[in-house]
């Protein structure tokens, strides 16, 4: 799992493996959650929120699209969703997610069933993709408590100074992964010669497929995403998951929508605000997930974006995916399309 395969072409059909990205907003649970039914498939969640417990509605889980349905369709199962407590003192963090990763990728091959790896955790993917080796090993309260004094410039440059590789691919929208990423390297920078210990790297041959939206209907369905994450009780469920033991402090480490609510139910921001701060951050946010996307195809990775998320046009490019056979070049590619200064 080192260098990106190439699209289609005969392969051992037992390392197959698709993968349905986007930006946040764009469908890419429910076309995840299509194609599983379609072809077999179980659920692999590349998403950095979505592993902890209570965190529904403002990760959007949207459990509801795993389920049976009305019309007969089976229930699709996930993996690594619900599978870390948020009031544990120490972050869940990349390592612990690659290992799981592969483990429930290797358990659903054992099974004869198809990994789908689903999620907006640009990052996540990427190291998946190209088998990231990283030092694991708990956070070091002493060396927490030395690096929180600093700002996150100073953790960055750090950060930059002590492994130029991790600044390259750290995760800077919330401070708890940056400093998470000081500390692995300062563990590395301490013990240069460790052995790697992980022996889960998994033969792969990846589809990558992604809903193509226009950046103004992903901005108007972020808008109507949020409004029904409201209505749906977003304010309610982070009023209990601090009720249950989570800090204040720990809850906004959770980033955009877990951050304003829990500003707004300290009384630091009105609902207004926190509506409006949330739409910029959220937006802010689709647009660092582009970055990725753009750093992924430009990495050799080849992604297939499907415009309006169609299931059939995806299941198209499955078919002739799992089948070996050659598959088209991709309509777009992300890293081509400019969008100017303000809204790039």
């Amino acid at each position: 799992m080192t260098a990106p395969a190439p699209a289609g072409g005969a392969a051992d059909p037992a390392a197959a493996m698709l993968f349905v990205l986007g930006p946040t907003a764009s469908g890419k649970t429910r076309l995840g959650v299509e194609l599983a039914r379609r072809f077999g498939g179980e659920i692999v969640s590349f998403d950095s929120r979505q592993v902890y417990r209570g965190l529904d509605l403002g990760s959007g889980k949207d459990l509801a699209e795993y389920a049976a349905t009305a019309a007969g369709a089976p229930a699709v199962p996930h993996h690594l969703i619900d599978v870390a407590d948020p009031t544990a003192a120490a972050a869940f963090d990349l390592h612990q997610f690659l290992g799981l990763a592969r483990e429930a990728v290797r358990d659903v091959r054992n099974r004869g069933r198809l990994p789908v790896g689903v999620g907006g955790s640009v990052l996540y993917v990427k190291a998946f993709l190209e088998d990231y080796d990283l030092p694991g090993g708990p956070p070091q309260p002493e060396i927490r408590a030395e690096l929180d004094l600093l700002s996150d410039a100073e953790l960055a440059a750090r950060l930059a100074r002590l492994a130029p590789d991790l600044a390259a691919r750290a995760d800077y929208s919330q401070r708890i992964r940056l400093l998470r990423a000081v500390e692995i390297a300062m563990s590395r920078a301490a013990a240069p010669s460790v052995a790697r210990t992980e022996t889960l790297t998994l033969e792969l041959r990846p589809l990558l497929l992604a809903p193509y939206f226009p950046r103004k209907e992903i901005h108007a369905r972020i808008a109507a995403r949020l409004e029904a994450r409201m209505a749906a009780g977003m304010l309610e469920e982070s009023a209990e998951l601090h009720r249950r033991g989570v800090t204040w402090e720990r809850l906004e480490s959770f980033g955009l929508e877990y951050r304003a609510a829990a500003q707004h139910l300290q009384g630091r921001i009105s609902l207004e605000e926190m509506r409006e701060q949330l739409l910029i951050k959220i937006r802010g946010f689709c647009r660092s997930q582009d970055i990725w996307f753009r750093k992924l195809e430009r990495a050799g990775h080849v992604i297939h974006w499907i415009p309006g998320g169609d299931p059939d046009r995806a299941a198209a490019l499955m078919e002739k995916f799992l089948a070996g056979a050659p598959l088209p070049p991709p309509e777009l590619r992300l890293a081509d399309i400019y969008y100017g200064p303000k809204s790039a």
